[in-house]
């Protein structure tokens, strides 16, 4: 474990930069809670609007020349960076709609593996979620053809999607679980648990061009949560009632794990970013990691020499 090495935050024009993607190019693309999609080039000096979801955008993926938006309001898209056209792909799977769909990994072949988070609760009440431990949560599979079929559900609020290099598994983060699931995709069914225990709530996950499996924890854990979750039910309920201020909430620290495909630790950053919190967004690039948050207005990034 070691902090985080100098930081620059590229400011951005609106809120909530939940995920963040990099194309070939180094331009950056990010989605607000106002549903707005932007591109970010020349190093953070140019900022354009290439579409708005009217929805919440949170999990982004290149898919071609297009991009795949995973919307939590809206369900999975793809949107023409060109033309700023969205086209719903999914709003609902194995007659139940998707109520947070939330972050995905595309395939070679064009397959899509996307998670939905909660089939009870929405984005606004994450937290009820996690303190209610309702494993509600499922990892989804689009072919090419547009059929959609089951993964694996039974997840504690589905986050995280990310594939082995070689596409021989896929990753959920399980975030009131403390654990990144791995499902193997050779036929066989067989699943484990890429990282379990974790120091933190894992967010969203990523593969990166160094072939480790990235992922944020947006904060430690929260003691108060933890005490809270054993708590018999009318007393969570109780908790759940209460004004979001006087909840358990998150810290100002935040984490990044670089893993390999066995689970082994490479890289273990943990600590406060000055003017940065709530890591829910990761991608590491050519050595550089790119942050983005999911109640910030900046993306951070921070080279791993």
């Amino acid at each position: 474990m070691k902090p985080f090495g100098q930081v620059r935050l590229v400011p951005v024009n609106g809120n909530g930069p939940e995920d963040v993607v990099v194309d070939a190019t180094g331009a950056a693309y990010t989605g607000f809670d106002d549903g707005r999609i932007i591109r970010v080039t020349e190093q953070g000096r140019r900022i354009e609007l290439i579409a708005d979801t009217g929805g919440r955008p949170l999990g982004l993926e290149l898919y071609g020349d297009d991009l795949l938006v995973c919307d939590a309001s809206r369900g999975l898209l793809l949107v023409s960076p060109t033309s700023g056209a969205v086209k719903t792909l999914a709003t609902s799977a194995l007659g139940k709609p998707i109520m947070v769909c939330n972050n995905a990994a595309v395939a070679a072949d064009g397959t899509i593996y996307f998670s939905d988070s909660s089939d009870r609760f929405p984005l606004a009440a994450w937290r009820e979620d996690l303190i209610e431990q309702h494993a509600g949560g499922r990892l989804l599979r689009y072919s090419p053809d547009g059929q959609l079929s089951l993964v694996g559900d039974g997840l504690q609020f589905a986050n995280g999607v990310a594939l082995a290099p070689d596409e021989s598994f896929v990753a959920v983060a399980e975030t009131g679980a403390f654990a990144v699931r791995r499902y193997w995709l050779d036929g066989s069914g067989r699943q484990d648990l890429l990282a379990s225990d974790l120091a933190g709530y894992p967010d969203n996950i990523s593969t990166g061009s160094d072939g480790l499996i990235w992922v944020t924890q947006a904060s430690p854990r929260v003691p108060a949560l933890d005490l809270v979750r054993r708590l018999p039910g009318p007393l969570r309920l109780g908790v759940r009632r209460l004004p979001v201020g006087l909840q358990p909430s998150p810290s100002r620290s935040t984490g990044a794990l670089g893993l390999s495909v066995d689970g082994a630790v490479v890289h273990d950053f943990r600590g406060e970013i000055p003017g940065f919190h709530m890591a829910t967004g990761i991608r590491e690039r050519d050595g550089l990691l790119y942050l983005s948050s999911l109640e910030e207005r900046a993306i951070a990034l921070t080279s791993l020499a």
